[in-house]
């Protein structure tokens, strides 16, 4: 898997909830799964916080952290912070629901790919690394609308109400009903 950088950027507002984003893509030629820990569960969490991912397949994770007010007004920009992220990866078979508990019972299998630390950006000072969250942002952000719309229904128009088509609506669903059960018993 590869990721974009080895740092979560975040614009520093001391008392708000920022964000940060990372577009991870799958480079391996099977199926994988991945998932996000943290060092800090209370003041963090991710969007997806994992996900399987097909062969050459990206997604952008959006990050999300509470920032605390610092201690003696110090400046909160160019500090050095504790917390640090870890995604981590697991190839598996084919495509499937993810699920964290994956990582828990194949846990000799999985890979830890990257840790990435926690930088803060001055919101007065525009640098490139501010362009660069922003762009990353506006991605995460249109990736999150795109995941929120319902699937196109690429099956049959229905033209008007007919037996015919509600019982091959209803034979579908049962068949797709069998091979969801027979996929848990056979995983």
């Amino acid at each position: 898997m590869a990721k974009e950088a080895n740092q979560a950027v975040y614009i520093g507002e001391p008392g708000k909830q920022v964000r940060s984003a990372i577009r991870i893509k799958n480079t391996s030629k099977s199926y994988v799964a991945f998932k996000f820990q943290t060092t800090a569960p209370k003041s963090c969490f991710m969007r997806p916080p994992g996900a399987i991912l097909s062969p050459g397949e990206s997604i952008i994770a959006t990050v999300f952290k509470f920032v605390e007010v610092p201690e003696n007004n110090e400046k909160l920009v160019d500090q050095k912070s504790r917390v640090k992220f870890k995604i981590m990866s697991l190839k598996v078979k084919g495509a499937m629901d993810y699920v964290p508990e994956l990582f828990d019972e194949l846990k000799d299998q999985v890979a830890i790919e990257q840790i990435l630390r926690v930088v803060f950006l001055d919101p007065e000072r525009s640098t490139p690394a501010m362009e660069k969250l922003k762009r990353q942002l506006a991605d995460a952000d249109a990736a999150l609308e795109e995941r929120k719309k319902p699937p196109e229904d690429a099956g049959p128009k229905i033209i008007g109400e007919g037996l015919v088509i509600d019982e091959w609506k209803e034979r579908r669903e049962r068949y797709l009903a069998r091979q969801q059960v027979e996929g848990v018993d056979s995983a």
